[in-house]
């Protein structure tokens, strides 16, 4: 399905574009999460948002095969290098460190070097499920064993991946056993779900629920939908388990729901009034799940998904985005979490989700997870 009236995606990936051709070259040499004084700023290696900056370059290469951006995503695979030697460090965002960057560079070029990369981190992966309480465990220390969070829902396609490469079905039956955790503890029945859940790691039962980065417990911090609403869907496409389908469309309802009168996210639906606190990351991951999940239904179900993904990619062109050539970050108002100091911040998954609904709703379709 397309936009009757492209022209404003056309307009929109141009600017991207014009934007990215300059950062890609001036950003070369760095793992960016954030921006000071309007550029990007390197962070640490082992970062979990480290995979979104070559990810971008990724989709921006594949859609115009332009060497600036394969030369930058292949720099920034390189500096990842220092984070696979810090095992310790390793958590389970390595899914989205390496399967946009490695595993991206090896199913656009056959890199054998990132083909083993990308396995690397899916054993990684793979050695934090809890053979006996059936979830993947989110953090390192003690205190943490008992934790998972909604965000390994896009984790785990890495090793549905792993499965399919190496023909070795247990990579994905860690994969379904912890979306089935995940759906059973994280998803309410009304569609919103829980970020953080604390189980016995001897017994697997719950123990709590946690507010995570939300307002506070038993509210709804939009990116978590995001998370979930996306992460459902990829879980479906790749096993094509109805169950996972019915989730998503569960928390596709609550998200659209939520955001309908102006299409924009705040950074917890159930949140009080004031103060107002974006988060523009979470309207972007819905809408790239939105247009996902428009693919796996019948054609009366699919213009609802899709027509509500072009809605929130609108507002946010509308209103949270700078094209300028004084800046390197494209999206604005992006918000780490609810309680944090970090409110209204540039963050590279926000830019990273921008450029891929593009990238989907342009018609490249390239399909990184």
């Amino acid at each position: 399905m397309k936009d009757n009236n492209s022209d404003w995606i056309n307009q929109a990936w141009d600017l991207v574009e014009k934007k990215l051709s300059r950062v890609a070259i001036s950003a070369r040499e760095i793992l960016p999460y954030t921006t000071e004084n309007g550029k990007y700023v390197n962070c640490d290696a082992d970062w979990w948002t480290n995979g979104f900056w070559p990810g971008m370059m990724w989709l921006m290469y594949d859609a115009t095969k332009k060497n600036i951006y394969k030369e930058t995503a292949e720099t920034a695979e390189k500096l990842l290098d220092k984070a696979l030697s810090e095992y310790d460090l390793l958590h389970h965002d390595v899914g989205f460190m390496w399967h946009l960057s490695s595993g991206a560079n090896y199913r656009l070029t056959g890199n054998k070097k990132s083909y083993t990369r990308n396995m690397f981190a899916a054993n990684v992966l793979a050695g934090r499920f809890n053979l006996k309480s059936g979830y993947i465990r989110a953090w390192n220390g003690e205190e943490n064993k008992g934790f998972a969070i909604i965000d390994c829902m896009m984790n785990i396609p890495l090793l549905y991946w792993a499965s399919e490469v190496e023909k070795d079905e247990r990579f994905k039956y860690i994969a379904m056993s912890h979306a089935d955790k995940t759906l059973e503890h994280h998803l309410r029945p009304d569609g919103s779900v829980t970020h953080l859940v604390e189980f016995d790691p001897l017994t697997g039962e719950i123990i709590k629920s946690h507010d995570g980065q939300g307002y506070k417990e038993g509210s709804s911090w939009s990116r978590g939908q995001g998370w979930g609403l996306y992460g459902f869907t990829l879980s479906y496409i790749h096993t094509k388990e109805q169950r996972y389908l019915d989730a998503a469309k569960r928390v596709a309802h609550y998200f659209i729901s939520a955001v309908c009168n102006d299409w924009i996210a705040k950074c917890d639906f159930r949140a009080p009034d004031e103060p107002i606190i974006y988060d523009s990351s979470a309207g972007l991951i819905a809408a790239c799940g939105l247009l996902e999940l428009s693919k796996c239904v019948n054609e009366l179900e699919s213009k609802t998904y899709y027509t509500s993904a072009c809605n929130i990619v609108k507002a946010t062109i509308d209103n949270f985005t700078d094209f300028s050539d004084d800046t390197d970050a494209i999206v604005t108002h992006g918000t780490v979490a609810y309680h944090f100091g970090q409110k209204h911040i540039n963050m590279i998954y926000s830019d990273y989700y921008f450029v891929e609904a593009l990238n989907k709703l342009k018609g490249y379709n390239t399909f990184l997870w």
